[in-house]
């Protein structure tokens, strides 16, 4: 009797296991299926060509006729970024005085007091690059007023602006020859109203369904099952969520992200946000596709992503689903994998699929604790946020990734004695200059800061830091720089992270991750497409090949890639043979 109960058990178990890696498959199969429409979708709303959303036209020309912008006017590259860096800046200031000043605004139904000048600027830095590094805990340390009028705010706006950056490419390259690459203002209302705005509504509809509150009441006052009373936080977190997920920015409402029952209350809440993260950054790869009539070239960077994002979703679920070998030698269980930091909702292929998804993209958002997967398992999130050019945050992944085509064809070009180019376009010095600048200051912003912590640490060990010894102490500092450089927001979250000088330095590594790379992509968009259109001949280094996806491949592995693989040894890696 007992024997078959126990055998009924791990029939169960094992249907849990199966059931959540195929909802993994479903999550991926649906991603793949529905960014190819959505690319169409989105090409024609940067073209001007009529679609679904012409009814919010009207809405977009008050907004322009409110704010003084002629939407007529073609802007070329050095004024689009003046456009582009001056709307932030504004946004900095209003987000600072708004965050310091939170306490004497409205809707503060639970007192919160307003954040430290150091935290508010790490804050508002941290949002306005699309990054979620939180050094607060969400529901306690913003009121519902910042919550929807500054992070709400910033993760419309600056998912727009990397939007707005990244048509202006398209249409530099989709040009013969221009000396402008469309308005600014223009394109960034569009992102807003037509692509992030609608999806935002249908992912909160759902999330509405399926119990994430949708209020302005303030903390419950509830009774557990032991008898003890407990006070829970609500608010507008339906409005909230969608956002923070299709903008890839990954700002948790609540202090533990969406590992809280009420920001992902059940797997379907969890499979729609998972799908969240990765659709737009998927689709706007398609749209590049679209909008320069090259298909095939897009499907070839599409591939390319693609197989690196599947290589770390099959070894995240592999080393999650196998457990944990330290709990194993004392015996015990792991049939529904390694469980530890996790919500069991949810469970570990859940976690493993989301920990690589929201990595490959700038959204830091988490469904369990990074702090606790397996070592090799985190070392694959890193080692997404340290390419930083699969699929990224929405525009400026697509962004980073042309940077290293730059590179490609000038090296390629040289390899084979043709004319390095790239849709019709000389890439001369001036241009594999910028693309090299902007591709090695990524490692270089890492490494720097991860030395500069370790050496106060050594130097101080009761600094308090870390909660961690060894190599793990070693790879929270690691994936602390490598989170903020590239735009993400995720955490070992084992780190003390709220002082003055993470504030400052992870703030300072945010500014340079963000706004080096988009200064020095949109520059180099602007400068091709001012040049002499060449018509392909026998002498064009074609690429759209499976040859020249390697060729690119091999150049983000050995620039991107292997920069880091010393620290992730020291990391992750020596963490891993030491279990």
């Amino acid at each position: 009797m007992m024997c078959a109960c126990g055998m009924q058990a791990g029939i169960k178990k094992i249907n849990k296991m199966n059931t959540e890696i195929l909802g993994s498959v479903l999550q991926v199969v649906a991603l793949v299926v529905l960014a190819y429409p959505l690319g169409r979708y989105i090409a024609k709303v940067y073209k001007g060509e009529r679609t679904w959303s012409d009814f919010m036209a009207p809405v977009e020309k008050w907004m322009y006729k409110l704010c003084r912008i002629d939407p007529t006017e073609e802007m070329n590259w050095k004024k689009f970024l003046v456009a582009l860096l001056t709307i932030n800046v504004f946004w900095f200031f209003w987000g600072m005085i708004l965050l310091v000043c939170q306490g004497w605004l409205p809707l503060n139904p639970d007192g919160n007091p307003g954040q430290s000048p150091d935290l508010a600027f790490n804050t508002c830095i941290s949002f306005m690059v699309n990054c979620n590094l939180q050094h607060y805990s969400g529901e306690s340390g913003l009121t519902y007023f910042t919550q929807l009028f500054v992070i709400m705010l910033f993760q419309f706006i600056t998912a727009a602006t990397g939007m707005a950056a990244l048509a202006a490419m398209f249409k530099a390259m989709a040009e013969k020859t221009t000396k402008t690459i469309g308005n600014f203002w223009v394109l960034l209302i569009k992102s807003c109203t037509r692509i992030l705005l609608p999806l935002s509504l249908v992912a909160g509809f759902v999330l509405i369904l399926e119990g994430t509150p949708m209020g302005f009441d303030g903390k419950m006052e509830l009774t557990t099952l032991e008898g003890a009373q407990q006070t829970v936080s609500q608010g507008p977190t339906a409005a909230i969520v969608p956002i923070k997920q299709l903008g890839t920015n990954g700002g948790g409402y609540f202090g533990v992200n969406s590992s809280h029952p009420l920001e992902n209350p059940t797997f379907l809440t969890n499979m729609v946000e998972c799908w969240s993260i990765l659709i737009i950054p998927m689709a706007m790869v398609f749209a590049f596709g679209f909008y320069v009539r090259r298909k095939k070239l897009a499907f070839t960077i599409f591939g390319v992503m693609l197989v690196a994002y599947l290589v770390g979703v099959g070894c995240a679920h592999y080393y999650e689903m196998s457990g944990n070998p330290r709990i194993d030698e004392m015996g015990i269980a792991q049939n529904i994998g390694a469980m530890e930091g996790k919500e069991i909702r949810i469970g570990a292929a859940g976690t493993a699929l989301w920990s690589q998804t929201t990595t490959v993209t700038s959204n830091g958002s988490v469904n369990g604790m990074h702090d606790s997967v397996m070592p090799l398992t985190g070392m694959f999130t890193m080692l997404n946020m340290m390419i930083n050019s699969w699929f990224g945050g929405v525009g400026v992944g697509f962004m980073n990734y042309y940077t290293f085509i730059i590179i490609a064809v000038f090296i390629s070009g040289l390899m084979v004695g043709r004319t390095p180019e790239f849709l019709g376009k000389k890439v001369e010095a001036r241009e594999m200059k910028i693309a090299t600048i902007v591709a090695l200051a990524h490692p270089f912003i890492i490494l720097v800061g991860t030395a500069v912590a370790s050496w106060v640490f050594a130097n101080n060990p009761d600094i308090g830091w870390l909660n961690n010894p060894s190599f793990h102490g070693f790879s929270e500092m690691l994936y602390e720089y490598t989170s903020s450089a590239a735009n993400n927001g995720s955490g070992f979250e084992g780190l003390g992270d709220n002082t003055y000088f993470w504030n400052f330095t992870c703030g300072l590594v945010l500014i340079l991750g963000r706004y080096l790379p988009i200064v020095g992509q949109v520059a180099i968009a602007g400068l091709l497409a001012s040049k002499r259109y060449i018509p392909e001949s026998a002498g064009t280094l074609k690429t759209d090949t499976v040859t020249f996806a390697i060729m690119t491949f091999a150049v983000i592995f050995i620039v991107a890639a292997l920069s880091f693989f010393p620290a992730l040894t020291l990391g992750p890696i020596a963490e891993y043979f030491s279990l």
